[in-house]
């Protein structure tokens, strides 16, 4: 019988791993799904929603951990709650791989398999369990709701007998899932956009959208992007160029939205204090890179500050600002990846550690770190 654990999430995560629907699905497989009383209550799947669909609630942690199989987490769990599992299980969550990696190394010293979802690879057959995708595409759309309802004037243009409103500004500094979700959030609510990043594919995906397109397009610009599709390190020459032209743009913008990651890197500065200084007082900026410490250089990770006039918005764990949504979708994508490690017809675990999407993902196997991207030891 295979055992799937779900735990609770610290105070600061709203979000759950498996939802009704899943739930329903993981039983189909032939699972037994374990889940600590109250687990989904900020994301508003009650206990009863859940039991309904096969989970069996228990009312504690240990409860749920002893002895299973898989264990299911929004957050990296501690090696206390693995340590509980049967030996072997897999732990499969956001194991935040670059940060903390002495605690990365005592949670692989329980011999746990583990399995980061921010390393699925970004191929077609994995598109359903892409954890980044879906949880940046709310994040987008959260931003822009947040900033038009911030900002003190009308979104759309308005012609009235009394004279016409014009139009917002809004401006999307990073063109990923998120920046694109942003542009289209925006673009409804009748918002004059632009966007800027620097990969080159993402001038026409900003276009087809009906945004206008910011950047310096010269030879650097052509080449940067990795193969993952993933924005490059830029030159300081290339740096200094792209700030003289947002700094010119910026000074005209009721809102900017910024949204630029770069995975296991500290997130780049696009905005700084000066850029702040020039913008319209009542002015929004909403800075979804945060939790890397932010694209705005006033950024205040987790804090509102406000800065002549302009107001810098940096909430962490934005998705979580959705829990409902973004746990339906975290648990669809932890869902299409255990489909893929059960024998449907014994209704077993059986792993094919050759797959692409496990190799992606595996962090830690038998006590050691055995990812290729984490292959320098903790300092």
């Amino acid at each position: 019988m295979l055992t799937i654990a779900v735990t609770a999430e610290n105070a600061d995560e709203p979000r759950v791993a498996v939802s009704p629907e899943t739930v329903k699905k993981l039983t189909a497989l032939g699972a037994t799904v374990r889940v600590e009383k109250g687990a989904g209550a900020k994301s508003r799947f009650t206990d009863e929603m859940l039991k309904a669909q096969g989970a069996e609630i228990v009312d504690t942690a240990a409860a749920a951990l002893s002895g299973a199989d898989i264990l299911i987490k929004v957050r990296r769990p501690s090696a206390d709650e693995v340590a509980q599992l049967k030996p072997g299980a897999l732990v499969i969550a956001n194991l935040a791989p670059y940060d903390d990696r002495p605690g990365l190394e005592t949670l692989a010293g329980t011999n746990a398999s583990l399995f980061s979802m921010e390393f699925m690879p970004r191929i077609t057959r994995a598109q359903s369990m892409d954890v980044l995708s879906s949880q940046a595409n709310l994040a987008g759309y959260k931003a822009v709701v947040d900033a038009a309802s911030m900002f003190g004037q009308a979104m759309p243009m308005m012609t009235t007998a009394a004279g016409t409103v014009p139009a917002a500004r809004v401006f999307i500094m990073g063109v990923g899932v998120a920046g694109l979700q942003a542009i289209a959030t925006a673009k409804r609510l009748g918002g004059i956009v632009t966007a800027t990043d620097v990969r080159p594919a993402t001038k026409e995906q900003v276009q087809s959208l009906g945004g206008k397109f910011i950047a310096v397009e010269d030879e650097e610009f052509k080449q940067a992007q990795t193969a993952a599709g993933y924005a490059k390190p830029m030159s300081a020459e290339y740096q200094k160029k792209q700030a003289e032209l947002v700094a010119n743009h910026i000074k005209s913008q009721d809102i900017v939205i910024t949204t630029a990651l770069i995975p296991g890197r500290p997130a780049p500065k696009l905005i700084t204090a000066e850029m702040v200084r020039t913008m319209k007082p009542g002015a929004i900026i909403v800075d979804l890179a945060a939790e890397r410490g932010g694209n705005c250089e006033l950024t205040k990770p987790g804090e509102t500050v406000e800065e002549n006039g302009v107001t810098i918005f940096a909430p962490l764990n934005y998705s979580g600002r959705l829990a409902f949504n973004a746990s339906n979708l975290y648990a669809r994508n932890l869902l299409s990846f255990i489909d893929t490690m059960v024998d449907k017809k014994e209704k077993v675990l059986a792993v094919n550690w050759d797959d692409d999407v496990v190799k992606g993902t595996l962090v830690a196997k038998d006590g050691k770190i055995v990812h290729p991207n984490l292959s320098q030891p903790a300092a």
